[in-house]
């Protein structure tokens, strides 16, 4: 990995360098490039207010993942969010739209400048993706399977320049239909080319695995993604959902690998935003989790660490979002060190799975 890049510097230690990178790649989409612009000057005061909190010894991360709902309409291979529903021991009530309507307002006043929706499938609750709208000093990159899109809702992302379509692809068609069902692939081409035709900002998340490491880092794939108008790429590795999955998950030789082809597609493709998590971590001085870069709520309230790491002994329904940064699993992950212990370039906590489990249970 080349020893120059550094997360913290390419989040900026919160988010300049995102800004940067969004206006040089919406130079040609002044819709776009006027939203960016006073976005940036909300940044600037969400990040004095992580200032004042810090100086009064409270860490207050830039982004926060919320996982709004655990239905999906699709099957994915080795849907590591799916295992997790399945597995749970509990069966909690999902959180109600005017719960995350709080929970979207104390974040903004915390100073957090990102929220990042996922699911399952977060299109699947437009109605709390209509209130995160709302939200203005925050942006809300959406992860979509891209499949629940249609004329109304693409008017409302046109119109909110807030909420921020990130498309999961797994690469070419055979690769994306062969693990999220066959015609996936064209269905997601239709959409990127109406993201296009309305000149809304889009990215996609791709999932890295042994079997699409070459595809995903080949230049006739990135070429049509780059020709279909796509501004920002999340390379995400994969994690393991079980044993009869480990097979999928990247050797460290081809972390090597990811690294230095990132290397040559962040060169080439200097006007899109490119991000690898875990990967990118290893620069950052350790794990970003549990409230140290950011940290999860999941769909029934849940603060955890991150969404590779379930277990949470707090509930955003019983206290506010700045009591559930400071949970007692949280406090202990970072008291024994965990954050930063040495790991190989995949997801640390899920690689200390038991000793976090262990932690939250006492």
């Amino acid at each position: 990995m080349n020893s120059e890049f550094k997360l913290e510097d390419y989040l900026s230690g919160g988010i300049e360098n995102i800004i940067k990178g969004a206006l040089k790649a919406s130079l040609k989409n002044p819709k776009e490039s006027l939203f960016i612009a006073k976005f940036a000057l909300a940044a600037k005061e969400a990040a004095a207010t992580r200032s004042r909190y810090e100086a009064a010894a409270t860490h207050i991360p830039a982004f926060l993942i919320c996982s709004i709902t655990d239905r999906c309409n699709l099957n994915c291979k080795g849907c590591y969010s799916r295992a997790n529903h399945l597995q749970r021991a509990h069966n909690k009530e999902q959180l109600d739209v005017r719960e995350w309507q709080r929970i979207f307002t104390e974040a903004s006043e915390l100073g957090v400048s990102f929220i990042l929706l996922a699911g399952g499938e977060p299109m699947m609750r437009l109605e709390v993706i209509e209130a995160a709208a709302d939200v203005k000093k925050i942006m809300f990159p959406v992860f979509t399977n891209g499949t629940q899109f249609n004329q109304q809702n693409l008017k409302l992302f046109d119109q909110h320049r807030n909420l921020l379509p990130i498309i999961s692809i797994e690469g070419e068609a055979a690769y994306t239909d062969s693990r999220r069902g066959a015609g996936v692939h064209t269905m997601l081409e239709t959409v990127m080319q109406d993201m296009k035709d309305r000149g809304i900002f889009y990215g996609v998340s791709i999932t890295v695995t042994k079997e699409n490491l070459n595809n995903i880092t080949e230049d006739d794939f990135l070429s049509k993604i780059y020709q279909s108008g796509c501004k920002i790429i999340f390379y995400v590795e994969y994690v393991p959902v079980s044993a009869t999955t480990e097979n999928l998950a990247l050797s460290e030789e081809d972390r090597d690998k990811l690294d230095n082809k990132l290397q040559q597609i962040r060169l080439q493709y200097n006007d899109m935003l490119i991000l690898s998590f875990p990967g990118d971590e290893k620069s950052s001085g350790g794990c970003l989790a549990a409230g140290r870069g950011f940290f999860h709520i999941n769909s029934d309230g849940s603060a955890e660490p991150c969404p590779f790491s379930p277990y949470s002994d707090t509930n955003i329904k019983d206290c506010t979002l700045l009591e559930a940064l400071q949970s007692p699993l949280f406090r202990k992950l970072a008291a024994e060190n965990i954050l930063m212990r040495e790991h190989k370039g995949g997801c640390v906590l899920f690689e200390q799975a038991e000793e976090v489990k262990r932690i939250s249970n006492n």
